[in-house]
């Protein structure tokens, strides 16, 4: 998996556990596809501010991925859901991921 990829996914997780700044910033680069100059300018920044706040995002992202690991988790149930013959149990676990 590309880390572009992953981090998104991690982000998807763990975006609650950011400030608003953080993730905006993240939003931006990730899913709106700016620059740095373009979010710096924006936001009336410098574009090196841009830079280390996505680059601590990451860094955080990751941290947390290592500590709580609920996106591994996540795969491993899924795994599991998949090898489930009973729908029933099946269907509970998918609703639960």
């Amino acid at each position: 998996m590309k880390e572009r990829e992953y981090l998104i996914i991690l982000y998807d997780f763990y975006s609650e556990l950011l400030n608003d700044k953080q993730r905006q910033y993240f939003e931006d680069y990730y899913f709106n596809n700016l620059s740095l100059g373009e979010i710096s300018e924006n936001e009336n920044v410098s574009r090196n501010a841009i830079h280390k706040n996505i680059k601590a995002v990451e860094n955080k992202l990751y941290f947390y991925e290592e500590k709580l690991k609920l996106y591994q988790k996540s795969q491993e149930l899924t795994n599991i859901a998949n090898t489930i013959e009973d729908k029933n149990l099946k269907e509970r676990i998918k609703n639960i991921l």
